[in-house]
């Protein structure tokens, strides 16, 4: 059950959505709660009367053989390899674009087993609205496709005990396996400043009591 605060920040990006807005990106590291806002969101919308379609980007990441090329400890590859981008805008974005017909396939790869996948396109209503999570969201092949974009701002401190709650990986952030992930998420930071690009920043530090940092 959403507590008052959360629901009142949900509304007040709930009240955002009306058309023109089609294409939604929910972006921040890993464990910020991306998934969770994005399912909620959703469901807020969906109450109020608009069809909504969800998509998560970690449906698109390349075959390991592309995501591990750099080194499985690689920052440089965790930001560079991690996501099939051009099956990403073919099967998702273009479809609800301006002008797009609304056939999408939700996912291009199947993460657990490594496969390839390429479902049945799907049709969504034609005034749908487009939710997608995911890392990265705010990078430069991405950027301009969103029509309204979100970013959770959460300390690498949180994010990490949260994976560590989930994954079972080391709740210090400044651990050798967290590596990877931290400094991808820096350099991701560095090079495109998703704060800054975000429509809305949000602080999710506190789940219960998330705070509206910015408005674009």
């Amino acid at each position: 059950m959403l507590t008052p605060a959360r629901a009142d920040v949900l509304s007040k990006i709930a009240d955002k959505m009306d058309p023109p807005v089609v294409r939604v990106g929910v972006d921040g590291p890993d464990g910020s709660g991306k998934t969770v806002l994005a399912a909620e969101l959703a469901s807020m919308l969906r109450d109020r009367g608009r069809p909504v379609v969800q998509v998560s980007i970690d449906d698109f990441h390349h075959v390991r053989a592309v995501r591990y090329r750099r080194g499985r400890d690689s920052p440089e590859g965790f930001w560079r390899d991690s996501y099939d981008y051009d099956r990403f805008r073919a099967d998702v974005l273009e479809p609800f674009a301006p002008g797009g017909d609304r056939r999408y396939r939700p996912a291009a790869h199947d993460v657990s087993t490594d496969e390839l996948l390429t479902p049945e396109p799907r049709q969504a209503e034609p005034d749908a609205l487009l939710i997608v999570d995911g890392l990265f969201l705010h990078r430069d092949e991405l950027y301009g496709s969103w029509d309204f974009s979100l970013f959770l701002d959460v300390p690498f401190t949180e994010t990490a005990r949260r994976m560590a709650a989930r994954d079972g990986t080391s709740p210090d952030p400044g651990h050798p396996g967290m590596r990877r992930y931290v400094e991808a998420q820096r350099i991701y930071f560095a090079t495109c400043d998703p704060r800054r690009r975000a429509t809305v920043v949000i602080d999710n530090t506190d789940t219960a009591r998330p705070v509206l940092n910015r408005w674009g």
